[in-house]
């Protein structure tokens, strides 16, 4: 069995030449201002992010949007000639000196990091009367985060042969000193993956309307159907193992299928394995002519995995059989390392459900509206638990959008953390008082720099606002 066969598939969505914790990829605009937004959302741009944006006077009557895409790949731990030959060049052949080279380099928190965010329809209406706004979308979200410890990555890159595996088995399957716990020897290691389709629905309305203070307040809930998750994380003495696959990853379960334990789900496509809700709750207030404010939690609630559910306890550390790499296919190695018919790390239990917390986040902005050529913000946010799907770290950026001509808006800013590092993004819209299309990237000097390379690119040529709320 491979239960991490995710991990293959959301690398291959990275690779621009073979195939092709989130910070809002899926909207071009908000990527070229590297993720700052909470001020800056409009009409369905404020779903997942602050809802209470949807009451705001004078937004379009309506917008929507069809096919708007986002993609961000990187490592803070890996040289960008490694990360290059991972994503490129994975049949080449690795001799002990690239080896020894892959241990170090994978040896990180964020060794590696995937995001790839998709609105296949956004829209937003106005409702008169002064009701506020209301707005409809659905997304595809997935993420991919690897951060291993030293033994992790030594396992990974040389199976039995790790130095790590040989001081307590050097004839295999036989301990010369008592081996740790897993927990032990994994900590500081996570391998977490989530694909989810959500579908939301959120409402802000206005509630104070002064000369010098508007505050609107607004609500969001999501039905969210989940494709696959797989969330392994030893840390503090503790070890959690699970996934939740769909039949769309082909992964045999062998004697499991059959276990009364375990709800074996069958078929082709994209059929969901789990369910769950989320809400989203924001405040939003403009001050004055220029300044706004915003606050809100976003994906609050949980799901519940109940097809192909697996689960590892804690353990002693065995002997692998695993004989580690020959090429640079480091991520198929990784999925590699959990297949059960081999002898390796885990021994998976099947379960009839699990319960796992959405990625909560608390998401704070500061904006500046100067004119309709010329906006700037500072947003923080930072993840509330540790799931799959969430940040890796708190994330603080500052964004600008420029209008130099009526039909052209520039935007950039400085950015950092959310596993990603420093980042200098950099966004063209073509804008037309209907039409807009842009494409942006998170970081174009992650193309760039030897270390900590990222790739990251959004587009969207079919978004359209209609129409002005008085």
């Amino acid at each position: 069995m491979k239960p991490l066969r995710l991990l293959p598939l959301a690398a291959l969505l990275a690779l621009p030449a073979a195939v092709r914790a989130q910070t809002e990829l899926g909207n071009f605009s908000a990527t070229g201002r590297g993720g700052v937004i909470n001020t800056f959302a409009t009409g369905y741009q404020a779903i997942g992010v602050n809802p209470a944006n949807l009451g705001r006077t004078g937004e379009s009557t309506v917008s929507f949007t069809i096919g708007e895409l986002g993609l961000g790949v990187g490592s803070r731990s890996l040289s960008k000639t490694l990360f290059e030959r991972i994503i490129f060049e994975r049949t080449q052949s690795v001799g002990p000196a690239e080896r020894a080279e892959l241990v170090d380099a994978f040896s990180g928190e964020n060794a590696f990091n995937l995001n790839l965010d998709a609105t296949t329809l956004g829209v937003s209406v106005s409702l008169p009367y002064g009701l506020g706004g209301l707005a409809f979308s659905n997304r595809q979200r997935m993420s991919a985060h690897l951060g291993l410890n030293r033994n992790a990555a030594d396992v990974i890159v040389n199976g039995k042969n790790a130095a790590s595996i040989q001081q307590y088995y050097p004839t295999t399957g036989t301990a010369t000193l008592p081996p740790p716990l897993l927990s032990e020897f994994l900590d500081g290691t996570a391998i977490q993956l989530a694909w989810t389709s959500e579908y939301n629905i959120s409402y802000g309305m206005l509630i104070i309307d002064k000369p010098l203070l508007k505050l609107t307040a607004g609500a969001g809930y999501r039905y969210i159907q989940g494709i696959g998750i797989a969330d392994i994380r030893a840390e503090d003495g503790k070890l959690d193992a699970y996934s939740a696959l769909s039949p769309l990853f082909g992964v045999n379960y062998g004697n499991l299928a059959g276990s009364p334990n375990f709800n074996y789900e069958t078929g082709s496509g994209l059929n969901p394995v789990g369910r769950g809700h989320g809400y989203d709750l924001g405040l939003a207030a403009e001050v004055g002519k220029f300044v706004r404010l915003g606050v809100s939690l976003t994906d609050l609630g949980s799901m519940t995995w109940k097809g192909n559910v697996v689960t590892a306890s804690d353990q002693e550390l065995r002997a692998t059989t695993a004989t580690g790499i020959n090429s640079y296919d480091v991520l198929k190695e990784v999925v590699d390392q959990f297949d059960t018919n081999e002898t390796n790390l885990f021994d998976y239990d099947g379960q009839q459900q699990r319960k796992a917390n959405l990625p909560g986040k608390l998401r704070l902005g500061v904006g500046a509206r100067i004119s309709s050529l010329f906006e700037a913000g500072i947003d923080f946010t930072a993840p509330l638990n540790k799931v799959s799907g969430n940040l890796t770290s708190p994330f603080v950026g500052l964004g600008v959008d420029y209008k130099p001509v009526r039909w052209l808006r520039l935007s950039s800013g400085l950015s950092g953390g959310a596993g990603y590092g420093a980042n200098l993004p950099l966004g063209i819209t073509l804008v037309t008082p209907i039409w807009e299309a842009g494409v942006s990237s998170r970081d174009v000097t992650g193309y760039f720099t030897q270390n900590s390379p990222h790739y990251s690119l959004a587009l969207g040529f079919l978004r359209f606002n209609i129409g002005k709320k008085e």
